[in-house]
């Protein structure tokens, strides 16, 4: 699968959850992340909100000066679970709208520690890229190891041809 050079990056959309998780070294990596993401001159797209990691990366980002998006469902707005979306906001009506949006907004995906919602996400792009509908790159930050046992069933499932290999 082609992917994007570095110097094409743009736009990255960046999956993480509204909880900063208790290892305090994923709050820095969120940080830490938005950090270079404004160093590079990289645009920032996220799910919208300003709790947990979501809160770190798009806050560091926006004061450090990239432009921010955040994309969320109204539902989550109405319901605030997520908080203040920090930069611009972009509503949308569901969260497969979401998910369409990021992708035509963003040139690359990275994943931070995170819940259920995060791996949503991410495997959507996943499968969406296995389909030949996008030919962007996607990535796990993979803090303390978080991701190790999930590395290690993608592992297991191309090992078992559940996963082509062009798509691992």
């Amino acid at each position: 699968m082609e992917g994007n050079s570095a110097h094409q990056i743009k736009s990255i959309c960046v999956f993480c959850g509204s909880n900063p998780g208790k290892n305090a070294k994923f709050v820095k990596a969120a940080n830490n992340l938005g950090k270079v993401l404004t160093k590079r001159k990289i645009h920032l797209v996220y799910g919208g909100g300003s709790l947990g990691l979501m809160g770190c990366v798009s806050t560091v980002a926006h004061v450090g000066g990239s432009q921010v998006l955040g994309i969320i469902p109204t539902v989550l707005v109405e319901g605030n679970f997520v908080g203040k979306t920090v930069g611009e906001e972009l509503r949308v009506p569901t969260m497969q709208d979401r998910i369409s949006k990021m992708l035509n907004n963003s040139d690359a995906f990275i994943a931070l520690p995170s819940g259920v919602g995060t791996l949503e996400e991410n495997f959507q792009i996943a499968y969406w890229a296995q389909l030949n509908i996008h030919h962007k790159p996607l990535g796990l930050l993979n803090v303390d190891g978080f991701f190790n046992k999930l590395l290690s069933f993608l592992d297991q499932a191309g090992e078992e041809n559940f996963i082509p290999h062009s798509a691992q």
